[in-house]
C-alpha cells in the first residue's frame, strides 16, 4: 500500500528479477517480457528489484516465501555452483538454513517473483502472474 487515492486505495508492485537490461522498465528474457506484458495489460507499471544488487534482508524474503505458500526449498536454483557447495541438497536441512543460505547467496534464489496486493508468486510458467493480477 502506498496511499490513499480520490476512490482507490494505491498498491506498489514490485519484481523481483535478475535480467535486466540497462532502461530499468525492460526485461531481456522472453519470460520476462510475457510478464512485463501480461502487468502492462492490466495497466500496472511494474517496479523492478534488481536482487543480486539490492538482495532481500532474512524477513523480506521469509514474506515472498510465506506469501507464495511454497516452501524454501522450491525458490532454491539447484544448479548453481553454491548450492552443492553449501550441501543444499541435504532434504534433512531446516527452512531457516535454505532462507540463510539465500540470503547470504542471492544468485540461489529462483526468479522472477512477483508481488502484488492479491499475492506473490514465483512466475513459472509466466501465465502465473495471472493470478494475482487484477480481475
Amino acid at each position: 500500500f502506498t496511499e490513499f487515492g480520490d476512490s482507490s486505495l494505491n498498491f506498489e508492485l514490485a519484481v523481483w528479477t535478475q535480467e535486466m537490461t540497462a532502461t530499468p522498465i525492460h526485461f531481456t528474457s522472453e519470460m520476462n517480457f510475457i510478464i512485463e506484458q501480461k502487468l502492462r495489460e492490466h495497466g500496472i507499471e511494474p517496479v523492478v528489484v534488481e536482487y543480486l544488487k539490492t538482495p532481500p534482508d532474512r524477513a523480506t524474503l521469509a514474506g515472498l516465501i510465506t506469501r507464495m505458500g511454497i516452501a524454501p526449498r522450491a525458490l532454491l536454483r539447484s544448479k548453481e555452483p553454491a548450492y552443492g557447495s553449501l550441501g543444499l541438497d541435504d532434504d534433512a536441512l531446516p527452512d531457516a538454513a535454505l532462507i540463510e543460505a539465500m540470503v547470504a547467496h542471492p544468485e540461489l534464489i529462483n526468479r522472477p517473483i512477483v508481488e502484488t496486493p492479491r499475492g506473490a508468486r514465483l512466475c513459472r510458467p509466466p501465465e502465473t502472474v495471472l493470478a494475482i493480477l487484477p480481475a
